[in-house]
């Protein structure tokens, strides 16, 4: 018996179905045949009535900006296909970035308070032959989503929310003025807000395979030896199955949660969720320094993240705008969530109320609130360097090296460069002192990147490099337009609006430390 097929076998809930079912769709995925849904229709007919401002479709983080308009006073709707609850794993995250929450009167700060399961520090970066890089306040926050989602759910509905619990979406039909959801509830707005297989994003994407995916598995278990600081990167393996293996680690409230993820292009060949699975269990004693056997598994945790380079998604519709992981808003080297979502929760709550306000509602107004970021876009060089393609050939400890010498590199420039990026966020100066230091100290490794990554991807990167540059000074030059801005019409100035958070976001600068 394979080691998932024991572990998996002895937790409640058929885990190891769902994981096969998980398995089933990604292969799906590779092979490019998932029938196209064809859920959006266009109508020239005018609606009578418009009842709601939102229709939010995707309740588990939905919630998230649907508690942020309710509270402002737009008339909301949220639909869920299940019952709207919060897992029991916990969403790592920062603390300073958990402060939106009570800046947009979701939370108070007790109730912010009380949402914190967990708290750790420090935490680790280290790759196989390397040295060790330990940051504090970095992921080091558990949130639990049990309690968060609650709170936000109480909080909604008390400001005049609607919740539909147990209402799949299953259609919408826009029209001029308005867009009508499952045949029934008529909005201004619809916010898609199903995540990465949302039935909305396949179709607007129109088949398209991801450019990239990342897989994850893992679990939270009883039994590890104390241990009160975290991983965020680490590797202890050369590549394996054409894949470097990364970890990760935190310390939960019922125990301490392992995961192993992996990046990969979609190509057929590629492992899956159970083999890697299989992998995690294989390597996890060598991991943390346990046996199998010592451990008491709560509960087993995976998934599968496409990207696409054509990010944030641009749909052909007026009046849908999807957000959070539908949108593809997160970098290539994340997972997406929670995380993804809470940092670009303010900007989305103003710029939402701000397109009702004045009935900027078509497709080319909507693309404004996810526009390009060239913070985003040079990570996929990143991601690119932490993969190999599927019959290529290099030597098995580069990418341990390269990822080594970086990360040296930023320590020694210190804590602005580095903890940044390990939130996700590159800023032009720190991505330009890494480089320039790297290259100077390591020419051999960086030379040994041209030929894994590609000259076509490199050119590509160059391109987005000199963007996030150029939004670096844009958004430093933007104050010197606000009295400007104000005297310009409201239509002209939610235009204006979006120009400089494109400026903020693509350049980084929303990045504040505590």
């Amino acid at each position: 018996m394979l080691l998932t097929d024991e572990i998996l076998s002895k937790l409640p809930g058929d885990v190891l179905g769902k994981l096969r079912q998980a398995d089933s769709i990604l292969t799906s995925i590779k092979n490019n045949t998932i029938p196209l849904p064809t859920v959006v229709k266009e109508s020239q007919q005018l609606l009578v009535t418009v009842e709601w401002d939102v229709i939010i479709c995707g309740g588990t983080l939905g919630i998230l900006i649907g508690c942020a308009l309710a509270v402002k006073g737009l008339r909301v709707v949220v639909m869920e296909r299940g019952i709207l609850r919060g897992r029991e794993q916990e969403w790592n995250i920062s603390r300073q970035e958990l402060e939106v929450f009570v800046e947009l009167n979701l939370l108070t700060a007790a109730e912010l308070e009380q949402a914190i399961a967990t708290e750790y520090n420090p935490a680790r970066v280290s790759f196989q032959g390397g040295t060790e890089v330990w940051v504090k306040d970095v992921l080091n926050i558990g949130v639990d989503p049990v309690y968060l989602l609650a709170t936000l759910k109480t909080r909604f509905l008390a400001a005049g929310g609607k919740l539909l619990e147990n209402t799949p979406f299953i259609e919408a039909v826009v029209h001029p003025n308005g867009v009508i959801v499952n045949t029934e509830f008529q909005a201004k707005l619809l916010l898609d807000a199903m995540g990465h297989l949302s039935p909305i994003t396949q179709q607007a994407r129109q088949g398209r395979k991801p450019d990239a995916l990342c897989l994850v598995v893992g679990s939270c278990a009883q039994g590890f030896p104390e241990n009160n600081s975290g991983d965020l990167l680490l590797s202890l393996t050369s590549l394996q199955n054409q894949c470097q293996y990364f970890w990760e680690a935190f310390p939960a409230k019922d125990g301490r949660t392992t995961y192993l993820f992996t990046y990969m292009d979609a190509h057929a060949q590629r492992l899956g969720l159970e083999a890697l699975f299989e992998e995690y269990l294989r390597l996890l004693p060598k991991y943390q320094g346990v046996e199998l056997s010592q451990l008491k598994f709560q509960r087993a945790l995976f998934g599968f993240f496409p990207t696409y380079r054509q990010s944030p998604l641009k749909t052909s519709w007026s009046r849908i705008l999807p957000v959070g992981d539908s949108s593809g808003s997160q970098s290539p080297l994340s997972f997406g969530g929670f995380g993804a979502m809470v940092r670009h929760l303010k900007r989305l709550t103003f710029g939402v109320e701000e397109a009702l306000e004045t009935e900027q509602l078509s497709a080319k107004a909507l693309a404004l609130l996810q526009p390009y970021q060239p913070s985003l876009s040079v990570t996929w060089l990143f991601q690119r360097a932490m993969s190999v393609s599927v019959n290529q050939k290099i030597d098995p400890e580069q990418i341990n090296q390269l990822l080594s010498a970086v990360f040296q590199e930023m320590q020694q420039l210190g804590t602005p460069v580095l903890k940044p990026f390990l939130q996700d966020i590159v800023k032009f100066w720190a991505l330009t002192q890494t480089l320039l230091k790297t290259g100077l100290s390591h020419p051999g490794l960086v030379a040994k990147i041209i030929p894994q990554v590609g000259l076509n991807s490199l050119l590509d990167w160059i391109v987005h490099y000199g963007n996030l540059g150029v939004y670096t000074a844009l958004y430093w030059l933007s104050p010197m337009l606000e009295t400007w801005i104000k005297n310009q019409s409201r239509e002209q100035q939610y235009y204006w609006h979006r120009l400089i958070d494109a400026f903020k976001y693509g350049s980084g600068s929303d990045y504040a430390d505590d």
